[in-house]
């Protein structure tokens, strides 16, 4: 190409024409390099590389791969940071610091150790040392030989990577190390602590040689407010960068002597980490709140600023080795790249140093290297203009060198990421191809730049990796394959053993077993059946399932099951008679636990973990992707006993924001839980719909962020989580053995430092932990009926205190929604409390609502007996019970007058009686029901209509105080009654079809005007004829088996629970008796025959004489009642018939000795 050399050109103190200004060309020369506009890097869109917490970076050596490590534990290897799938290496729980040289990739991990893997395989290579806590730092020499590492237990250690038994070790500093960092001669080390100094060691003797007091001291690396990430100058070792507070302090080799301190206006908090650019001409900074700056370390000044996105603390930086780009990570976990951080410094340089005077040197050279030497042209305008201008009074040569230029400078422009490399040869030509092939073409310029489209969205967040629940990582050569309520299984894999152990908690259920783990399993459960294990395919062996089977009566107990060639087992576990396996292909096996395959299943999505307990199979998977940190996980649990059912399919796992899964399984009583990375551990419960309940949060049981808790296993009564606490790791340690600790649970409801709080919290803990009785009754299982009976006592003493505590505070509404979960006789001790603390309109309420849920009680169990048999309701009607309920007008005293001890002989008599089974359930619920509605009215004051409108307008507990008056003053037997709850039977008038009449129907008007006080009065006046004591002597009631029963039973009832009143003690004997088989009651039945056919013989002379004692009180009783109150004579016979009937029923049911 020919350019006109003319004087305009040669003239070196000429820069730009004014020609050249209006077309907007700009041509940089040596004597004004102040005209350059300054290019700012680029900053591309940061990607999610890990969960929140540290997160490390560095460069391989050629700067092909960007390495992350995290707080998950996992080595991610990204080709770019538009990589979409990079690969991942898991090293450990939690990785504290990694350093990468020579294709060595070192880590420090949760458990205190420093390990190696190689790069980029990620095998392991073994461990090259331990600490006794957490490793914050770990660093290589320049020359790969060596490795440092700081610990938290104020140590620095200089280990060999060749030979690890060569190991230095620095003690000096009195707090945890933050970081360390090697002389690039490798005579000295610089170190950073939390007791706040900074420090030179000579490696040689692991003498000190300078010290600084520069830092704010604190007790852990955590509250530390900056992690001081000193780092040397790259190659000399000139200057050691150490961040303190906003500025960065250059402190000099030898000399000690801090130099210069780098410092900006931008920095607005204290910087975080440092580090060199690889020529050691350039330090950049990053702060705990986002911001990032690079100086020229030889002017001292600040050439580029950064800012975080969202302000999140800077964790680690990191230079390209050959390009101008710095890779960072955050503390939330994000990795951000800064491409050209360089360019514009680096063209100031060269433009300060360019030797080319003239024009003619610039164009010396082929146009392929306009663009390779540095030159930065500033951007055109704007405008459409034509590049070449046939009009110019120039000459055509000088327009064609503008044009050239321009053009150049327009291709980079328009470049984007898939181009090839800016200024190539092939580019220019490709320009003037196109040139030649379009004219339209070179008379048009680019308007604006194009910008770089990227997503701002939502971060997938990476699937979480199958696990066994109870177990330790894979990666460990000691480790629990499982730890369980059953027992341990360890496994060993070093250069000596290659083995399993097996021991059980309970010896007497099996021995320990020792077995050789020749396939290399990694999988294993074990129950008190058999130990299930599960070994990964290779190309040597399929994957493959081995059961070892305890009451297996064959010579081998072992079975073997080889899975198909594409599939590769990801997670097992045992059940009662079943086992299971889940595979990567997505497919759920079931087999007996003999080694018969029986169903197999497809998942809805890669498979996370499964558990087994009895017949409950829960599966736990990725049901799709999670964005920002969570993980999409569903959950499964199925029934695989006689009749297989599907329980839950589908339901999403409500995991933490931003975790993921730890630890899922059954309590011992069979409820579904599981445990997220964040300390929660939450249960189904049955009753609410089968959702999700936080029981604990074990965080708040924790010492420090860096301590956990692992979890082993959770009972439901007692309450409580058993679980291995792990100081600085998420799991424990084979050796020493672990401790296994108890924790208790707790509900996270509101305001639980108040009384009312800690109450609400504890009865429905207490509802929670123990609706797995209803499922195991409905199920068929065998619980406990004792200590179910003891929960609900529980739970109503609960309800009274709250209640109680309601009055106090004058929340009448309040204390009615508590009614709803009280029982009938805990609903009238409400009564009571809520009367004599002066609530009497609330008193009224709750009488009015204990009416309504006894007549629903009664409606509900007539509708259930209906519905067990529809024809139980004629064959009753002509039975002795229906006789004796509802007896004819003509029957006789003596008839109406049947004791309730023949009616529960006759119900729970021999085949000989005339009621059949049906019958006979009938009789008891209608005996009962009688005793209860008696019960109800003596206990709480109410009026006997049970059912009768009537009762709701009058306050029935209004007169509490007359009646003690009168009692006082008038009748000593009320006050006798007052004193005694005890039931005894009535006489009662053979008028049995107007009894029955009033005992379930309103009562007429009338009979209402008459007052509660004057009825409470009157009853004790009917009470008991007792016969005198010649005949008591001679003749003892006859007792019922359940009488007999109550006996000797008695004693146990009153240990178990010594505060119960006699009435109390009655009903829980009931309960009881109703729990025996019908073998054990009819035992009693005929052993109450057999006493009762020997001790009480009664003749009919002693029947004629109580008889004749009844009718004579009865007759006392009308002639009373005449001369008291004549008009409301009938009304009150009618009332004590009914009393009388009401309570004979209720007599031999809850009848005292």
């Amino acid at each position: 190409m020919f350019f006109h050399h003319s004087p305009f050109l040669s003239h070196p103190a000429l820069t730009v024409t004014e020609r050249e200004r209006e077309r907007g060309y700009t041509v940089i020369t040596k004597s004004p390099p102040t005209h350059q506009p300054k290019m700012p890097a680029e900053r591309k869109p940061m990607r999610y590389a890990h969960p929140d917490g540290y997160t490390g970076v560095c460069f391989d050596e050629s700067g092909r791969f960007i390495v992350t490590g995290g707080s998950d534990g996992d080595i991610r290897i990204w080709e770019s940071l538009d990589d979409d799938d990079p690969k991942s290496i898991n090293v450990g729980e939690k990785i504290y610091s990694l350093a990468l040289r020579n294709g060595m990739l070192v880590t420090t991990v949760s458990n205190n150790i420093v390990q190696v893997h190689s790069f980029p395989e990620g095998l392991p290579d073994g461990i090259l040392t331990r600490f006794t806590a957490e490793v914050n730092h770990v660093v290589f020499n320049t020359s790969a030989t060596s490795v440092a590492a700081g610990s938290s237990d104020f140590m620095v250690k200089i280990i060999e990577t060749k030979d690890n038994s060569q190991q230095k070790t620095i003690r000096g500093h009195e707090g945890p190390i933050l970081s360390v960092a090697f002389d690039p001669k490798d005579l000295f080390l610089a170190s950073s602590s939390c007791d706040g100094t900074v420090c030179v060691w000579k490696i040689a003797d692991q003498t000190r040689v300078a010290s600084w007091p520069l830092l704010t001291k604190f007790n852990e690396v955590n509250r530390a407010t900056s992690i001081c990430r000193l780092e040397w100058q790259p190659k000399i070792g000139k200057l050691l960068a150490v961040p303190v507070e906003k500025v960065v302090k250059l402190f000099e080799r030898d000399t000690w002597e801090n130099t210069d301190n780098l410092s900006d206006e931008s920095i607005m908090m204290p910087l975080n980490v440092v580090s060199w650019s690889p020529c050691g001409g350039y330090v950049a900074a990053g702060s705990i709140d986002g911001s990032m700056v690079v100086w020229n370390v030889q002017t001292r000044k600040c050439i580029e600023r950064f800012q975080h996105e969202k302000t999140y603390r800077i964790c680690a930086m990191a230079w390209h080795p050959s390009k101008e780009s710095i890779a960072y990570t955050d503390a939330e976990g994000n990795l951000g790249l800064h491409e050209g951080v360089l360019a514009s410094a680096g063209s100031k340089e060269q433009a300060s140093h360019s030797n080319a005077a003239t024009f003619e040197d610039l164009f010396d050279e082929e146009d392929s290297d306009l663009l390779t030497k540095g030159m930065n042209l500033s951007p055109p305008s704007p405008m459409k203009q034509p590049l070449v201008d046939d009009d110019d009074d120039y000459d055509g040569d000088d327009d064609n060198v503008m044009a050239i230029v321009n053009r150049s400078r327009h291709n980079r422009a328009i470049e984007d990421d898939n181009s090839n490399d800016i200024g190539s040869s092939t580019q220019l030509e490709k320009m003037d191809s196109d040139d030649d092939d379009d004219d339209n073409a070179r008379t048009t310029v680019a308007q604006t730049a194009p910008t770089v489209v990227g997503y701002s969205g939502p971060v997938p967040t990476p699937q979480q990796k199958p696990f066994q629940p109870c177990s330790t990582p894979s990666y460990l050569q000691h480790r629990f394959m499982v730890w369980n309520s059953i027992g341990i299984i360890r496994c060993y894999s070093d250069e000596q053993d290659n083995a399993i152990d097996v021991e059980f908690h309970d010896t007497s259920v099996h021995h320990a077993i020792h077995l050789s783990n020749v396939l290399n399993h990694t999988m294993a459960d074990l129950s008190h059946e058999a130990v299930l294990l599960a070994c990964v395919k290779t190309e040597e062996v399929p994957s493959t399932l081995q059961c070892i089977h305890f009451n297996s009566r064959d010579a081998n107990k072992e079975w073997m099951v080889d899975m198909p060639n594409n599939e590769n087992i990801e997670a097992i576990c045992l059940g009662q008679g079943w086992a299971a396996v889940s595979t990567n292909a997505q497919i759920v096996r079931i087999f007996s636990i003999g080694g018969v395959q029986k169903e197999l299943f497809s998942l809805m999505g890669p498979v996370v973990a499964m558990s087994g307990h009895g017949e409950q199979l829960l599966i736990s998977y990725h049901r799709g992707t999670g964005f920002d940190g969570d993980q999409c996980l569903g959950v499964q649990i199925m029934e695989l006993g006689r009749r297989k059912r599907q329980i839950l399919q589908g339901t999403s796992l409500p995991l933490t924001r931003k975790s993921y899964l730890m630890w899922q399984g059954f309590s011992a009583e069979g409820t579904p839980v599981f445990a997220d990375s964040e300390g929660i551990i939450q249960m189904l419960n049955r009753s609410l719909g089968s959702t999700w309940i936080p029981i604990l949060n074990t965080r708040d049981h924790c010492k420090g962020k860096s301590d956990y808790y692992w979890v082993v296993g959770i009972h439901e009564n007692p309450q409580q989580l058993r679980c291995i606490p792990c100081k600085g790791s998420r799991f424990p340690p084979t050796l020493p053995r672990p401790t296994v600790t108890i924790l208790p649970l707790k509900l996270p409801y509101c305001q639980t430092s108040s009384e009312k709080g800690q109450m609400e919290e504890q009865y429905w803990r207490s509802v929670l932990f123990h609706n797995h009785f209803d499922y195991l009754a409905e199920n068929g299982y065998e619980f406990d009926e004792t200590a179910k009976h003891q929960a609900l006592k529980e739970q109503q003493e609960l309800l009274m205190k709250m209640f109680a505590l309601s009055c106090k505070a004058e929340r009448e509404f309040r204390c009615e929604e508590l009614t709803e979960f009280m029982t009938q006789n805990v609903l009238n001790l409400a009564i009571k409390y809520a009367s004599r603390s002066k609530h009497l309109t609330l008193a009224q309420r709750l009488s009015n609502l204990a009416q309504e849920k006894a007549t629903a009680l009664l409606t509900v169990q007539d509708e259930d007996d209906f519905q067990a048999d529809p024809k139980a309701s004629y064959r009753r009607a002509v039975t002795k019970w229906s006789s004796q309920v509802q007896p004819p007008a003509q029957n006789s005293i003596e008839k109406e007058e049947g004791s309730g001890e023949d009616v529960l002989n006759n119900a729970e008599g021999d085949g000989n009686n005339e009621l059949d089974p049906e019958e006979t359930v009938h009789a008891k619920k209608t005996l009962f029901r009688c005793c209860l509605t008696t019960l109800y009215v003596t206990s709480g004051g109410i009026s006997p209509a049970l059912v009768g409108n009537h009762a709701r307008n009058t306050n029935i507990l209004d007169s509490m105080a007359k009646i003690n008056k009168k009692a006082s003053s008038n009748n000593s037997q009320s006050a006798s009654n007052e004193k005694s709850l005890l039931l005894k039977p009535l006489v009662s008038k053979p008028k049995a079809k107007q009894i029955q009449a009033t005992l379930f129907q309103p009562a007429n008007s009338k009979f209402s005007s008459k007052t509660v006080e004057e009825k409470a009065i009157e009853a004790p006046s009917v009470q008991s004829i007792i016969p005198d004591n010649n005949n008591t002597e001679n003749k003892k009631p006859k007792k019922t088996g359940f009488q007999l029963w109550l006996e000797e039973s008695r004693a146990d009832i009153v240990a178990e629970s010594p505060g119960l009143s006699e009435e109390e003690i009655i009903k829980e004997g009931m309960n009881r008796f109703r729990v025996l088989s019908s073998e054990e009651r009819k035992a009693w039945t005929e052993k109450a025959k057999r006493s009762g056919s020997i001790n009480n013989m009664p003749d009919a002379e002693d029947a004629q004489k109580r008889k004749r004692v009844e009718e004579l009180h009865e007759d006392n009783l009308e002639s009373k009642d005449e001369n008291s109150e004549a008009p409301g004579s009938l009304a009150k016979k009618q009332k004590q018939q009914h009393v009388s009937t009401n309570s004979r029923l209720a007599a031999f049911a809850f009848k005292k000795e």
